[in-house]
């Protein structure tokens, strides 16, 4: 992917404020394009969730346009939240099974592509287990399998992994990674980690507190292999440093 690539989904000067006053964001502007993960890194507060929600149509915007490549664009979007919110009665199957059903598609019509996605995020054998039964990492697993049962060419991430441990974060990190490249997906990630960011996305938009607009824009190069040797090299180091100063100026602060 290059950022010659068809844009998927433009934001020109959007802005949202709320009815008891609260500017959630401010005068936002950028273009996504197809096949890019695109990060939004920034403190609470910042309108990261606000612009995940306001893409996938959840709410509207006070101000501004929000245009699709195509009709069909915003009609197929998967979208993952910050807790797994999965039904507590039903089990692994129907959890994912769920988009699929809302579209009137029967559950044998429909068993194939559920199994795929079960699969998919390595919860093969796991299909009858309800959710009290699951580690906090399966549970989001199961989520993320529910998102990608449509096979959306959009992916919406708000902070997924923000509430694991960090070897399940580093592995859940990998999957999302190969399931981007096995589904041509194109990807919104929101994060409150520096590191997470710098290994997952293709490009990171640094937010500044309050919906201030964006203070730094950062390109990853999609060419670099995401594994333990880049976590471990001077370029995710360089570019870590970048987004952790970026980060401090968003919140006020001066770097060193």
């Amino acid at each position: 992917m290059t950022r010659d690539a068809q844009n998927f989904v433009s934001l020109r000067s959007v802005g949202k404020t709320f009815a008891n006053g609260v500017t959630a964001l401010n005068e936002l502007s950028f273009d996504l394009c197809e096949g890019e993960t695109l990060t939004l890194l920034g403190p609470s507060g910042c309108g990261k969730s606000t612009v995940l929600r306001l893409i996938a149509g959840l709410s509207e915007p006070t101000r501004g346009e929000i245009d699709f490549a195509s009709p069909d664009a915003r009609r197929n979007i998967g979208f993952v939240f910050q807790e797994p919110t999965l039904l507590p009665w039903a089990d692994v199957f129907d959890n994912v099974y769920l988009p699929l059903r809302l579209r009137d598609e029967s559950r044998s019509a429909a068993a194939s592509r559920v199994e795929d996605a079960i699969a998919r995020v390595g919860l093969s054998g796991f299909q009858s287990a309800l959710p009290r039964e699951l580690s906090g990492g399966m549970k989001m697993r199961v989520a993320i399998a529910r998102a990608m049962v449509t096979r959306p060419p959009l992916l919406l991430l708000d902070e997924p992994f923000a509430a694991l441990d960090e070897v399940t974060r580093f592995k859940l990190n990998d999957d999302l990674l190969t399931l981007k490249r096995d589904l041509c997906a194109t990807i919104i990630f929101v994060t409150h980690s520096v590191y997470e960011s710098v290994y997952l996305s293709t490009r990171i938009l640094v937010l500044a507190a309050r919906g201030g607009g964006v203070v730094d824009e950062i390109d990853v190069d999609p060419a670099l292999s995401r594994d333990t040797e880049f976590r471990l090299g001077a370029t995710f180091s360089d570019l870590c440093r970048r987004a952790s100063r970026a980060l401090r100026s968003a919140m006020g602060e001066t770097a060193p």
